[in-house]
């Protein structure tokens, strides 16, 4: 009994830490639906800076999907690249927003631009955590 409540918890604490850092990604780059004149819209309703300041990040991509559909990404929708990545098997839609003026929020003014790309991404366990780039194809 004892062992399997320890085994409970140490499981429970495992999920809980990886809430941070997929939350985060989940935040940052999944919107299921979105158009490059929203940019400048959902970088400040979704407060993304770089990390820990109120400084402009110079630039963050958008996937246009559901986080279910990108956590598979971590599984069978994926395929091992570079330095421990994953890269998708099929091309996500996408918007790249990149920083036009503003050092400091809430002064950011963002310029969208929309494409299809294969996405690349860091997965701990079966869940993305960092966005690391886009590719044009799998080649």
């Amino acid at each position: 009994m004892w062992i399997s409540f320890a085994c409970l918890l140490l499981l429970s604490a495992t999920v809980s830490s990886m809430n941070g850092p997929h939350n985060k990604f989940v935040k940052q780059h999944i919107i299921k639906k979105m158009n490059v004149n929203r940019c400048d819209k959902e970088m400040g309703r979704k407060e993304i800076t770089e990390t820990d300041s109120s400084t402009c990040k110079d630039t963050n991509t958008f996937i246009l999907a559901t986080s279910r559909e990108v956590t598979k990404v971590c599984g069978k929708a994926g395929k091992p690249y570079d330095g421990g990545l994953t890269i998708s098997t099929q091309p996500f839609p996408i918007v790249v927003c990149r920083l036009k003026t503003g050092n400091n929020k809430p002064k950011c003014q963002y310029k969208g631009k929309s494409d299809t790309r294969y996405i690349v991404i860091r997965c701990e366990g079966k869940y993305p955590v960092h966005f690391a780039k886009d590719v044009f194809s799998l080649g």
